[in-house]
């Protein structure tokens, strides 16, 4: 057995009425990857800030040893200097900035007092190489997409030779060629000697890259897992992370076939005027009565903007062609008209689009129809409260008090509250673009059980999402979109990842 990088022993961690940690111990050997999962709010990423100095020493209970040596991170600063990087997944990168720059900020290689611009491009081309990213060091970050931003972060670093790298959902917004790329670099630094700690929801990932996993639970840890012996499964991990065994993921509907179309598009071309080019050709789609429709495809064929664009075209785009509901021709120029005739959207950036995190659960709820617990002009403060009480009791929702602010609510409960939000208005067909992304299994089976729900209770839904065993286990019919066109239109019962992927990529 190889010598711990890392130790954390009997570490507890509370917070207001919280104890968001109980006494947790966890081990990490030398030149390993090893996994950490657990249900949102188990405990994982508060763990990780213990260690990288964001909750500092003296805020919490226990001890860290890292390389053999007992540890007081008083700051982030101090675990970066130990040589431990963690990468969040909100990326900490400066758009307008070179990818050089952004490689060195903070530890500039300067000649006297002028940072020597030569030696920083010279010794990013290096550490690029390390990572396998072939930019121009001098290209802004901006002009990066997603994956090739993420292999940046890895890059800082490596450039602050660190031995120790803690990744939070890396490939949760990379698309599958980018994710087999990032496990593939994690592998390789492995062998070059980098340790790694890895956050995931997704676990065919985990059991495909770990050496070992541990699974927190309620902020306590439950076990640790060791791949190389077999111990690691789908079933093993979702029953340690949830306490239970959850034989099916996607729950079973009785499926009702009905000819009846509630929505309608027809020759839907979409055009970006800020890009200058066209983002949605010829689209032709129709969404049943009682049905979920999945929409799915790589990242960048143009989901979310057909979603957005059907929405109340929020964006502004040049829009040709037909939308009907019900049979009758509409025109949407924004949102609030979509809403009035019952289309929702709910999407696929909760922090950033679909919620207001500073606000408490019910204003969150109640926001998008205020007209509903309006009195004389002014909100009923007991209505408001009723109404958000019974949607969170009915979603299931886990919080302290309605009147807790949505930011301190794990992801999937997050998600629940964005759902509720939309379920607000009474809506006869609802979008959910990516509904389950960041959340764990136990969360994704309970949005997975609501979506049946509404569709038994006779509400469609058009489900977007670039995560095939999901499209596959929920929906009824399957739209595959590539490059802003429907390559193929598929019975769920006759489709299969390779078909789809195979649609995809025409």
């Amino acid at each position: 057995m190889s010598v711990p990088i890392l130790e954390m022993k009997n570490i507890t961690k509370e917070f207001p009425g919280v104890k968001a940690l109980d006494n947790v111990s966890f081990k990490v050997e030398r030149q390993k990857i090893h996994c950490l999962v657990g249900e949102n709010g188990a405990g994982k990423s508060t763990l990780m800030k213990v260690l990288s100095g964001v909750h500092p020493y003296g805020s919490y209970d226990g001890e860290i040893y890292f390389e053999d040596k007992l540890q007081d991170f008083k700051s982030t600063r101090d675990s970066e200097q130990a040589g431990i990087a963690v990468i969040y997944q909100e990326l900490a990168l400066v758009p307008e900035m070179t990818v050089y720059e952004n490689v060195f900020l903070g530890h500039e290689i300067c000649k006297g007092i002028n940072v020597d611009i030569n030696e920083t491009i010279k010794q990013t081309v290096e550490i690029l190489k390390k990572v396998r990213l072939d930019v121009n060091p001098s290209t802004p970050v901006k002009q990066l997409g997603i994956g090739k931003q993420q292999l940046v972060e890895i890059a800082k670093a490596l450039s602050r030779d660190a031995k120790l790298l803690v990744l939070d959902e890396p490939t949760s917004a990379l698309n599958e060629s980018d994710s087999d790329n990032l496990l593939d670099l994690l592998r390789e630094l492995k062998e070059q000697g980098v340790t790694s700690i890895l956050i995931s929801h997704k676990l065919q990932e985990v059991i495909a890259i770990a050496d070992k996993v541990t699974v927190l639970r309620d902020g306590a840890s439950i076990v640790t897992l060791d791949a190389h012996n077999g111990e690691v499964n789908e079933n093993v991990l979702i029953k340690h992370m949830v306490g239970r065994a959850i034989e099916n993921i996607y729950p079973e509907r009785k499926k009702k076939k009905s000819d009846q179309v509630v929505f309608e598009v027809r020759n839907w071309n979409a055009y970006d005027p800020a890009r200058e080019r066209q983002i949605l050709k010829d689209v032709n789609l129709e969404l049943r009565k009682g049905e979920v429709l999945g929409i799915t495809g790589l990242m960048g064929a143009g989901r979310t903007e057909l979603a957005l664009s059907l929405f109340g075209n929020p964006d502004n785009y040049r829009i040709d062609g037909e939308m009907l509901i019900g049979g009758e021709p509409v025109k949407f120029n924004h949102p609030e008209k979509a809403i009035k005739a019952g289309l929702a959207y709910v999407t696929e950036d909760r922090k950033g689009d679909g919620l207001i995190l500073i606000q408490d659960v019910k204003s969150n709820i109640t926001i998008a129809n205020l007209k509903r617990i309006l009195k004389y002009g002014v909100i009923d403060a007991n209505a408001e409260i009723k109404d958000a009480r019974e949607y969170t009791d009915s979603l299931g929702i886990k919080t302290p008090s309605i009147e807790q602010k949505v930011l301190y609510l794990s992801g999937g409960n997050q998600q629940k509250v964005s759902l509720a939000k939309w379920l607000y208005v009474s809506p006869d067909i609802m979008i959910l673009d990516e509904p389950t992304r960041g959340i764990d299994v136990g969360a994704k089976f309970e949005i997975f059980t609501i979506m049946n729900k509404l569709v038994e209770q006779g509400m469609s839904i058009i489900m977007i999402s670039s995560e095939l065993p999901e499209i596959l286990g929920m929906t009824d019919r399957i739209y595959v979109v590539s490059d802003g066109k429907i390559t193929g239109e598929l019975s769920t019962e006759d489709a299969d990842q390779e078909i789809v992927m195979r649609y995809a990529t025409m």
